[in-house]
């Protein structure tokens, strides 16, 4: 026996199979939703990428290690943002991957409008949406 697991896939599968799971967002359009009231943008990028490369103005900052204890509705540890399971959560790393496996997991969670951001922080930016130092 090789030790290996024959149902293990490889992070590139596991992405294609979790992101079949909900439709994604581009950046013009999270931009659009965030300004309509209907979505907020939670940034889980690490510290050293939002000193280097800014941030996005009114996104809610969490560390990844911290996001589901933060967002779960009903969590003793729930940021005052995170209201209800109906929230629509736009969830953004540095390039949109890491994002899709987390919004994942908040779909998990009951949160069944998690997304990620398409291309993640760094599309944001390529598209001219707002970013503060």
């Amino acid at each position: 026996m090789s030790g290996l697991d024959e149902r293990a896939v490889g992070i590139d599968e596991l992405l294609e199979r979790v992101r079949e799971g909900y439709e994604r967002i581009e950046p013009q359009d999270a931009y659009d939703a965030v300004r309509a009231g209907d979505a907020l943008l939670v940034d889980i990028r690490y510290a050293a990428l939002r000193e280097r490369d800014g941030l996005i103005p009114g996104a809610l900052v969490v560390e990844r290690n911290e996001l589901e204890w933060r967002l779960d509705p009903r969590g003793s540890h729930r940021a005052p943002e995170a209201t209800g399971h109906g929230l629509r959560v736009v969830v953004i790393c540095n390039e949109g991957y890491a994002s899709s496996l987390a919004a994942e997991s908040l779909h998990r969670l009951g949160l069944r409008r998690a997304t990620d951001l398409v291309g993640g922080f760094q599309a944001w930016k390529a598209a001219g949406l707002p970013v503060t130092s």
